[in-house]
């Protein structure tokens, strides 16, 4: 299943990751875990934000693929099914 994680990282732990080093492996690790098909970064309400789509055919992963996140980044997480245009055309 085409999965999309979202997940914003609050500004003072994404500062300290950022000087402390931490920041950028902890999102290289989520992105080659997953390997991802696309990946994306930008600001929300002030906060990083990344948008990470990727295939899982296992739920029983996602806390291997979450829980680092939320250790190293205090990040909040969202994740929900996506679907390609194919996909959607192939469904109506």
């Amino acid at each position: 299943m085409r999965l999309m994680l979202k997940f914003t990282i609050p500004v003072e732990k994404g500062n300290q990751a950022e000087k402390d080093g931490t920041l950028g492996p902890a999102i290289a690790k989520l992105v080659e875990t997953v390997n991802a098909e696309a990946s994306y970064f930008a600001l929300e309400d002030g906060k990083r934000m990344g948008i990470v789509v990727f295939e899982e055919a296992d739920q029983a992963r996602m806390p291997m693929i979450n829980e680092p996140l939320f250790a190293a980044l205090d990040a909040s997480i969202e994740i929900q099914p996506v679907l390609t245009a194919e996909d959607l055309q192939r469904a109506l």
